[in-house]
C-alpha cells in the first residue's frame, strides 16, 4: 500500500511541475502579444538606412586618376580599371571602370582607400535582378545617383532607430 501512495504523490508532483512549465511558457507567449510588429510591408514601407550603411557604390568618372588603389585594396580584386598611358603628358587616361555587384562583398575598402574620393557608398540596396549579368555596372551605371527613400512620397519610410522601439 505504501509504494502505491508514493507513486500517486510522485505523479501529482510531476503533474503540478508540468502545469507550472506550461503556465510559464503561456505567460511568455502572452507577454510577446503586446509588442509592435517587426515585419514591414516591404514594397510600400522601407527602412531608412543608417548613416554608415554600405550600399551600391557611386563612381565619379571625372575625379578618377586610374591609380588602381581600389583594385589593390579589394580583397577579391573586383573593380576593373581600363586605362591607357598618354605619352605626351605622361598621364593615365581612364577608358572604362566597372564593378560586378554579383561578386562584390560590399566591404568598403575601395571607398576607404581611394585617394581622390571618386568612390562613395550610397543607401541603395535594391540590386536584385533576374539575370546576374545585369549586376555588372560600368562607369555610366555607377555614376547614376540613387533616388533617396526620404524624397519618395509614395513610400512610407520607417526609421530604424532604438528610440522608436521604446515608444
Amino acid at each position: 500500500m505504501f509504494p502505491m501512495v508514493t507513486g500517486f504523490i510522485n505523479y501529482g508532483q510531476q503533474t503540478i511541475r508540468a502545469a507550472r512549465y506550461i503556465g510559464q511558457s503561456f505567460m511568455i507567449t502572452l507577454s510577446h502579444a503586446n509588442r509592435l510588429p517587426v515585419t514591414i510591408q516591404y514594397p510600400y514601407e522601407k527602412l531608412i538606412t543608417s548613416e554608415r550603411f554600405r550600399g551600391r557604390i557611386h563612381f565619379e568618372f571625372d575625379k578618377c586618376i586610374a591609380c588602381e588603389v581600389c583594385v589593390r585594396a579589394c580583397p577579391i580584386d573586383l573593380p576593373v580599371v581600363d586605362w591607357k598611358l598618354q605619352m605626351d603628358i605622361r598621364k593615365k587616361q581612364l577608358l572604362n571602370y566597372s564593378i560586378d555587384f554579383g561578386i562584390c562583398i560590399f566591404c568598403g575598402n575601395c571607398v576607404e582607400y581611394c585617394p581622390t574620393n571618386c568612390l562613395s557608398m550610397t543607401e541603395e540596396y535594391e540590386l536584385s535582378t533576374y539575370d546576374r549579368h545585369e549586376l555588372n555596372y560600368n562607369q555610366i551605371a555607377l555614376g547614376r545617383l540613387p533616388i533617396s527613400i526620404i524624397d519618395d512620397y509614395t513610400i512610407r519610410t520607417i526609421l530604424n532607430s532604438p528610440e522608436q522601439a521604446r515608444d
